[in-house]
Parts: C-alpha cells; sequence; structure tokens
C-alpha cells in the first residue's frame, strides 16, 4: 500500500486563481493488478495551458490535468520495468497506478548530463510546441526576423534558440530586466521589457524598423493586435497561446484582425502541439541534438515541494519564472 497525494481543483477558477481554489487530498493505493504499474512522480510540470483548460476539460473535485516525470516503482506490465523513467498524463499527483495507457518512456540512451525534467520541458512538450509551431507555421528563412512574446517562459525561449539556429534575426518580449539580460544572453538580438517600454508600438519598431516577418504568439491581447499592424508582406503568425486573457472575469475584447490580414496578405493560425503527435520522435531527437551541440539552452526554475504546487502554479501565470516552471516533490 501507497500513499499518494494529489492536489484537486476545488473550485473553478474565477479571475486569477486563489489557493482556496485548491484542495490536497490523500489516499492509499491499492495493490497492482496485472497489466499495471505504480509510479511515482519526480518532476511535475506547470503550464499556462492548465489554467485555459481547468473549466474546459475538468470539474470541481478532479484532479489538477498535467504531466509530469516518473519512475516506475513497482510493474506487472511487461512494457515497462521498475526503475524506467515515464512521462506521465496523471496530474498532480504524487503516485498513481496505470495500465500503460498514456504512458511513455523517455527517449532512448538519454545521457546522464541532461536532466530527465526537460521530459516535460525543453525535450518535451513546451519544446516540441516550440519546434513545430514556428518551423510548420512560421516557416521561418534564414535572414527574416521573428518576434516572440512571453520570451523568457518554456516555449517562448526555445522558440527564440530555434529561429537563431535557422539564421533569423530575433526579437523578445518580456517582464522584466533580469529576464532582458538572459534572453540577450542566450542569443536574442533584441529584447525589451513591455512593463517599462513607454510604448509597445515604438518598441517594437525600434526593435525591428522594417517590421516582422513572423510572429510567435503566446499573449493575445493588445499585444497581438500592435504587432498585427507591424508584420511586413505575407508574414506569418503562429497562435500558441493568449495568457493575457486566461485570468479575465470576461471574454476580451480586441481589434478587429481582418484589415491587416487581408492587407498584407498575412498567414495566422492557432495550433496544439498534438497535431504533429506522430512525429514527435523526429522533433525530440532534433531538440535533444542542439541542446547536445549546445545550441539550445533549458532554463529552469524549480519549486521544491509537492505542497507549493498551487503557489508554483500562481507564480508561473505571474511570470515569476525563467524558464520552464517545474516542481520537485
Amino acid at each position: 500500500m501507497v500513499l499518494s497525494k494529489s492536489w484537486l481543483l476545488a473550485k473553478h477558477f474565477e479571475g486569477f486563481p486563489k489557493h482556496s481554489d485548491f484542495k490536497l487530498k490523500e489516499e492509499m493505493l491499492p495493490a497492482i493488478k496485472d497489466g499495471e504499474v505504480l509510479v511515482e512522480a519526480v518532476y511535475f510540470s506547470v503550464d499556462p495551458y492548465m489554467r485555459s483548460y481547468s473549466r474546459r476539460i475538468m470539474k470541481e473535485g478532479d484532479v489538477m490535468t498535467g504531466n509530469h516525470v516518473a519512475r516506475v516503482v513497482e510493474s506487472k506490465n511487461h512494457k515497462f520495468q521498475v526503475g524506467e523513467f515515464v512521462i506521465s498524463p496523471a496530474g498532480w499527483t504524487t503516485h498513481s497506478i496505470s495500465n500503460g495507457t498514456g504512458l511513455h518512456l523517455l527517449l532512448p540512451n538519454w545521457p546522464e548530463n541532461i536532466p530527465k525534467s526537460l521530459a516535460v520541458g525543453a525535450l518535451g512538450l513546451p519544446g516540441l510546441t516550440a519546434y513545430f509551431g514556428l518551423l510548420e507555421i512560421c516557416r521561418p528563412k534564414a535572414g527574416e526576423t521573428v518576434l516572440v512574446n512571453t520570451a523568457a517562459g518554456a516555449v517562448g525561449s526555445a522558440v527564440g534558440q530555434i529561429a537563431k539556429i535557422k539564421g533569423c534575426k530575433v526579437v523578445g518580449c518580456t517582464g522584466s530586466d533580469d529576464k532582458v539580460s538572459y534572453l540577450k544572453e542566450i542569443g536574442f538580438d533584441e529584447v525589451f521589457n513591455y512593463k517599462t517600454v513607454p510604448s509597445l508600438e515604438e518598441a517594437l519598431k525600434k526593435a525591428s524598423p522594417s517590421g516582422y516577418d513572423c510572429y510567435f504568439d503566446n499573449v493575445g491581447g493588445e499585444f497581438s493586435g500592435i504587432a498585427l499592424l507591424q508584420m511586413k508582406k505575407y508574414g506569418r503568425i503562429a497562435v500558441c497561446g493568449a495568457i493575457s486573457v486566461y485570468n479575465g472575469p470576461s471574454p476580451q475584447r480586441g481589434p478587429c484582425v481582418q484589415f491587416p490580414l487581408f492587407m498584407n496578405e498575412l498567414c495566422m493560425e492557432g495550433f496544439i502541439v498534438l497535431r504533429w503527435q506522430n512525429r514527435f520522435e523526429e522533433g525530440l531527437k532534433q531538440l535533444m541534438a542542439w541542446i547536445l551541440e549546445g545550441k539550445l539552452k533549458y532554463p529552469e526554475h524549480i519549486t521544491k515541494g509537492f505542497e507549493n504546487m498551487p503557489a508554483a502554479f500562481m507564480g508561473m501565470l505571474k511570470g515569476e519564472n525563467t524558464g520552464k516552471a517545474i516542481v520537485t516533490p
């Protein structure tokens, strides 16, 4: 018998999440049956999508959604051996029993010097989101200019570095001077703090007077309305998220996008990375190669203690993290 702890969605979020919206539950798990495995979480992921998905796919009382890296501690399933590491979709729970559905082994021959936490970061869905969203939707060419907001986050930092690998000029927008410095360290050409510039429009023009060929949007809202007006002819826009509007009490109204879209013949496309699930191995192998070559840095913001999951989640939504937000038990 193993004690499992889980964070539940006690109440659907109204506006920004609060500690009272979460509830900690403990339960003893039964012995595993034939075909099942018992896994123990070692690295939890907290991501912006959890906020937008909470009402769409979760009921009050459900375990908070999400992936984590877990170690197999007991197995009666021939596909999974004790000691192996897997990606589990079990959410915010320390231990869980699975029949193997939804569990995925980490890439084989994982190098000892590469943290396994990257399997929910640069070598997981955030890295794959950056890889496929940028390369398949923005389709950047060498010499073009790429704009990315929330640039110091898990996805944004990877987008900027991949764009540099492809020979592009990269402009990033972030929310603190420390993050500005970090993004310049990892190769961004121009970076500005959107909280301190007097004019977002002027900051974008100063960073790239000729405009932008590609725009990777994680924010939505006012930022996107302004950025659309600075796209070059035939520009491509990948809409990955809209974190600026996730916590609003009501749907946000924005500018009409049709005029800049047809005037500059732009291509604007939203996406969810699962579209390319049949190509994940391809993406992960390339991301791993870039990491081993030193071309792709992987900043992580690690919070210790399972009891701090809600705080880490809310901190991530406030932009307190540089790179991937991770929680260790």
